[in-house]
């Protein structure tokens, strides 16, 4: 019975200490808020003596360095090093810390050496101090802890993204890099790391350097897979096509993916447009998968990567066209029952319609793909939409517009349906008929495919900026009529439309349009130093504009491929990766820099 009494007595007194080292601690921090520091510390010391408390001794360290209460600050840390042992690591570290912000640097350091030497011995607080010494500005500190940790648990890879974060902050891009490889290697994921890459390298340069690590530990570890399938990643990135076909050519043998790799690769390179790069990896297939499913179709996709090539070397050389049906003929004659051998007569039906001029002929391919091809849908009315491009080649667009309702119909809720809605919103647009090609358009926008929606986007986009007053509406129709007339290959009747619509409307939103367009249009006929001046027109004029980027970049390839200027195609990609650092064309503009500037990029 004369135990309770007691006990409550000390209960009493023990929650009173608790309440009391609360309101210390409150009080503190509302005198650190007012910063009326002499009152703040008093309060701080009483608190952090009944109950230890992180973020008030941070607070009660900068405090007393504006106070100028150094000295009572230390003899505040040496008596609590001294009575909470087990506390003292960050007792040890707050000492350093007031040391450094006094300018006492080589103090501070000998008290952070000794902070080291405490979490020696305690590695359960090697996370928390990682980060305190990172975010004092002492990153090097932060380093030692983690090597201290590695050598105590005997394992190299250890807060691998730690390090690499500290390295970065102390601009040490190779060990930086070497932290982020191994950590990949450790979770065996290249994914992971390729995220994590993509976040720290900021520069060329820092690519450069993953670029010649990667092929250090190719060399050093041959059998080790995961730093090929790095380096092709880079590559890629870098859009590095040739490079990365190397690595590629390799990994299909040691990994027998029977070529899955390498196909791949050539379509990215396709949709990148580096078809030099596409057409030597479809050849690479044909030669060592010859007696496989694998044959027709790279030699199927050579043929489409030359016919790319081709339609893209302006002017187009007629004689080059009737060389590549000869080889889609001889295709066919090799391959007529496989299914390559339908896109290749689609092929064929195309260069007559829009490159020899005889429609007849290719409309007569294009029945005969049908034909053989009755069995997949699909395919059948793929033709029929290059049947309707054929009908409004020839001025027929009502045709035409049936032809795509037909597979709109057909194909309803899938990506060849919506291409023939895409195609149907155009003629519209061709015809004037803005309002109707809108609301295909917005459809399209919201429920198709990224492609699709892009094109439709941007279209909607077009008509709409440019529509909605009367000299507007005229503008757009004069525009929109100079664009079929290019579809047509029409292009001196095209050229004549759009030199008039530019006297009429320069003042108009879509001058830089009509502009861009004469230009690519020029290109297309080589007469190059006339389209040079409407570039530079644009790049001038209109520099605050979307088209900008692309008159530069396409400027500088003028420069570079047909009027023999590199020193003004370097200019221009260097200007081009200064003013416009967002643009899609930075990565092939600073690839062709490097190339004109003599680096050895393949």
């Amino acid at each position: 019975m004369c135990m309770r009494p007691i006990l409550f007595f000390f209960l009493l007194i023990s929650g009173s200490g608790l309440v009391s080292a609360q309101s210390d601690a409150e009080l503190a921090i509302e005198y650190f808020r007012q910063s009326d520091c002499e009152k703040g510390i008093n309060f701080a010391e009483k608190a952090l003596e009944a109950q230890f408390s992180k973020d008030l001794l941070s607070r009660y360290t900068s405090c007393a360095v504006k106070a100028k209460k150094g000295d009572a600050a230390v003899r505040f840390f040496r008596n609590r090093i001294r009575t909470e042992p087990e506390r003292s690591a960050f007792y040890s570290f707050q000492w350093g810390s007031l040391l450094a912000q006094q300018g006492k640097d080589i103090q501070a350091g000998q008290k952070f050496d000794e902070t080291l030497q405490i979490l020696e011995k305690r590695p359960d607080l090697h996370p928390q101090f990682i980060e305190d010494f990172r975010k004092a500005g002492n990153p090097d500190y932060a380093r030692k802890i983690i090597q201290i940790a590695r050598e105590r648990l005997r394992n190299p890879a250890l807060y691998a993204l730690e390090l690499a974060a500290i390295y970065q902050e102390m601009g040490d891009k190779t060990k930086m890099i070497g932290e982020l490889l191994g950590y990949g290697r450790m979770v065996r994921s290249t994914e992971v790391v390729q995220n994590l890459l993509q976040d720290f390298l900021k520069d060329e340069k820092d690519g450069d350097i993953l670029e010649r690590m990667l092929y250090e530990q190719i060399q050093a570890q041959p059998n080790e897979v995961y730093y090929n399938e790095l380096l092709v990643w880079l590559q890629i990135q870098r859009k590095d096509f040739y490079k990365a076909f190397l690595q590629e050519r390799s990994l299909d043998k040691r990994l027998k993916s029977n070529g899955a790799r390498i196909i791949n690769l050539a379509t990215l390179a396709v949709q990148n447009q580096d078809y030099a790069n596409a057409l030597k990896m479809y050849e690479y297939l044909q030669k060592e998968y010859q007696e496989t499913e694998i044959y027709p179709y790279a030699r199927r996709m050579a043929l489409l990567v030359q016919e790319e090539q081709i339609k893209r070397a302006y002017p187009v050389r007629l004689e080059d066209v009737r060389k590549l049906i000869g080889e889609y003929e001889k295709f066919l004659a090799a391959y007529d029952t496989n299914i390559n051998a339908l896109e290749a007569i689609r092929n064929m039906a195309k260069l007559y319609a829009f490159y020899l001029n005889e429609p007849a002929r290719a409309v007569t391919l294009l029945s005969k793909a049908v034909d053989l091809g009755k069995t997949q849908p699909q395919f059948a009315d793929a033709c029929k939409l290059d049947l309707g491009d054929i009908y409004l080649l020839n001025g027929e667009p009502w045709e035409a517009s049936l032809l795509y309702s037909q597979v709109e119909k057909s194909q309803k809720d899938n990506a060849l349906g919506y291409e023939a809605k895409l195609r149907n919103a155009r003629l519209y647009y061709f015809k004037g008929e803005f309002d109707l090609a809108r609301s295909v358009l917005n459809v399209l926008k919201k429920a198709t495919s990224r492609e699709i929606a892009n094109d439709a986007s941007i279209l909607s986009m077009l008509i709409l900026d440019n529509t909605g007053m009367d000299s507007s509406e005229d503008a757009m129709r004069g525009y929109a009529a100079a664009e079929l007339l290019l579809f047509q290959h029409q292009y001196d009747k095209a050229l004549d439309s759009l030199s008039v619509l530019y006297t009429d409307y320069k003042d108009h939103a879509l001058a830089d349009e009509i502009l861009w367009m004469q230009a690519s249009v020029l290109i297309r006929l080589d007469r190059n130093e006339e389209a040079e001046k409407m570039l530079l027109k644009i790049i001038k004029d209109f520099s605050y504009d979307i088209l900008a980027d692309n008159a530069m970049y396409e400027l500088a390839q003028l420069y570079e491929s047909k009027l023999n200027r590199k020193e003004d195609a370097m200019r221009l990609y260097q200007e081009l990766m200064d003013k416009y650092p967002a643009s899609i064309f930075v990565a092939d503009a600073r690839k062709r820099y490097r190339m004109l500037r003599g680096d050895v990029i393949n």
